[in-house]
């Protein structure tokens, strides 16, 4: 009788287990209890190897189930018909696999199978990854062939010839990589393959199907070419997010939906405490535009407006959210989390050398030791080195630095003799007024206007000086100099 008696308590016990694991799964959630066994649902398993050997700790999602592969390399897990695609978060130590354009494919499609999958993953090892660099593409952002070719003749080489010498670096087109018109989408796939480095891709409002009916059908082209429109990967010791801030509304809106709020978590519960994050979106969190601008509140199609959720998720990390979206640079922090808006590839949409606050065209290089990052602009055509623009206005010298934050000082030497910090204040790069102020310029897009900005360093030298010299120290103790012959 006792022995009946433990049988049953073990068996009511593994019945409770099952109810609440049913309970609390992801897809039980979406589609209830009682659909558990209807073509709705599959089956997705496979195993992670790397030359022919068994790879455990491996991330697996179909964007709403997130598993890790056991010691064997084994994964398993209930998808909804639905989901599009299965990936992975690339670990770290392996290589980025791509497509023959040079895009990451870190993901296979489950193509509306109703039948259960079998999909493994074969990683290639790439060895220490611990230091290692990326380019962050803000808004290439092309809208016909003419900016096609400037992309191509300007951006692409200038990259190419950036990263020749360079190991473990990948990109990232950090979203508006077409100008609405995404036909285009294959131009830029010819300019990854020739840039020579994998590149991941983010949306952006301008990638979106803008004939779309609701946010969910908005990504159909962008991930019929690049896969999947949130996930992550890993390098060295970073966890990199790439998540889509785009909310389609037949306009759009900075904003994050439920499925990717809740996929997130789940992603973040496989990271140690106190490692450093990086997310990858297109709209920035938050921005200072509206205070610089003297405009009220901030639009909704320029910050997230929930994104206090994301910052909650980051609190137990060192955390970076680097976009791009406003053609400008900030380098600015909220509740603890480092938030970098970078210029834009096209600058002023391809009108003019510089964005509209004065930044030149260019991208984002970042360099990773560890958990340490840091980073520069670089300029198309210019070298690293090049880190400000100095301009005369009036009686007095002014340095526009973009890549300015509060850890870095601005300091002028008048004819070799120090003057101390630079005065800054907000204002208007007088050479963007010369270039956008005005409803009849520039030429191919007329909308475009000079924005005020918080990066521009003012000093007056007396009268009878020759030569100002304008130091920018970073916030690593880098010093970058130019020199004004008065």
């Amino acid at each position: 009788m006792t022995d009946r008696r433990n049988f049953i308590k073990s068996a009511l016990g593994i019945s409770a287990l099952m109810v609440v694991e049913s309970f609390t799964s992801p897809i039980q959630k979406l589609i209830g209890p009682e659909n558990k066994h209807t073509n709705l649902v599959r089956k997705i398993r496979g195993r992670v190897m790397s030359e022919g050997k068994p790879v455990s700790g491996v991330v697996v999602s179909d964007g709403v189930s997130v598993v890790q592969s056991g010691i064997d390399g084994y994964y398993e897990f209930d998808s909804l018909v639905g989901q599009k695609f299965v990936y992975i978060s690339n670990p770290a130590g392996y290589e980025i696999d791509t497509n023959a354009t040079g895009t990451a494919r870190f993901y296979k499609r489950t193509g509306g199978s109703t039948s259960d999958l079998d999909m493994g993953f074969n990683l290639k090892p790439s060895g220490d990854d611990s230091q290692h660099s990326f380019l962050l593409l803000a808004d290439p952002q092309v809208l016909d062939m003419e900016d096609v070719t400037l992309f191509n003749n300007e951006t692409v080489p200038d990259v190419a010839e950036f990263v020749y010498d360079k190991k473990n670096i990948f990109g990232v087109a950090c979203g508006d990589i077409v100008f609405n018109d995404l036909k285009l989408f294959p131009e830029y796939e010819k300019s990854v393959k020739r840039m020579g480095i994998p590149f991941y891709q983010v949306v952006g409002n301008h990638d979106t199907d803008h004939s779309a009916k609701t946010n969910e059908k908005s990504v159909e082209t962008f991930t019929e070419f690049f896969g999947p429109h949130y996930y992550s990967f890993n390098k060295g010791e970073i966890h990199y997010v790439v998540l889509n801030d785009v909310f389609w509304t037949g306009d759009y809106i900075g904003y994050l939906d439920q499925p990717q709020i809740d996929w997130l978590k789940k992603d973040l519960s496989f990271v140690e405490k106190g490692k450093t994050v990086v997310i990858f979106t297109h709209i920035p969190p938050y921005n200072t535009q509206h205070i610089r601008e003297n405009s009220g509140d901030p639009k909704k199609h320029v910050i997230v407006s929930n994104r206090k959720m994301i910052y909650d998720m980051l609190k137990p990390f060192k955390s970076y959210i680097i976009t791009g979206h406003m053609h400008e640079s900030e380098y600015i922090e909220e509740e603890g989390v480092e938030i970098h808006v970078c210029g834009a590839v096209c600058g002023a949409w391809w009108t003019a050398p510089t964005c509209f606050d004065g930044t030149p065209k260019g991208y984002g290089f970042y360099e990773v030791n560890g958990n340490d990052i840091n980073w520069k602009y670089k300029s198309t055509g210019r070298a690293l080195s090049h880190q400000m623009s100095l301009q005369k206005t009036g009686s007095e010298v002014m340095a526009n630095v973009w890549g300015y934050d509060k850890y870095c000082k601005v300091n002028w030497y008048q004819d070799g003799v120090a003057k101390g910090q630079m005065e800054k204040r907000r204002g208007k790069d007088p050479e963007t007024i010369k270039l956008f102020e005005g409803d009849k310029k520039p030429k191919k897009h007329t909308w475009v206007e000079p924005g005020t900005n918080d990066h521009l360093f003012y000093a007056k030298p007396s009268s009878g000086a020759k030569m100002i010299v304008v130091e920018f120290v970073n916030r690593w103790g880098e010093k970058f100099t130019e020199r004004f012959t008065l």
